[in-house]
């Protein structure tokens, strides 16, 4: 019998497009022991489809001042190249974090996918 790792069954990524934008569904926990996987997944899609990205943070379950870095890089980087970004469905039980640094006053928080897509449209 094979034990999954817990740092690769504590977080899942799901990616899909929605309207030309890549959207990634984050399930579990964003931490020290997951940066890694959802850093290579992030490069990975956004090599792939270009600087927009939606992040629907719905089902994180736990997230650390080291993950709330990465999306902060991801959201300089995405409109250092002109793109569009944005989060949802994050609630405020889970990611405390962005409360305690003020972040969440300046990143894109929208509470739907339709929201922030309907913001990209502009």
């Amino acid at each position: 019998m094979t034990v999954p790792d817990k740092a690769e069954s504590a977080l899942t990524l799901t990616s899909a497009v929605a309207e030309g934008v890549p959207v990634v569904r984050v399930s579990g926990i964003l931490d020290a022991t997951t940066r890694q996987q959802f850093t290579d997944s992030l490069a990975e899609i956004t090599d792939d489809h270009g600087p927009d990205l939606v992040l629907d943070l719905a089902g994180v379950t736990f997230m650390d001042s080291r993950a709330l870095g990465l999306i902060v890089h991801h959201w300089q980087r995405t409109m250092a190249a002109q793109g569009h970004f944005a989060l949802v469905g994050v609630q405020y039980s889970n990611s405390k974090v962005m409360w305690v640094t003020g972040l969440a006053q300046r990143l894109p928080l929208y509470d739907t996918l339709e929201e922030a897509l309907a913001a990209f449209r502009g």
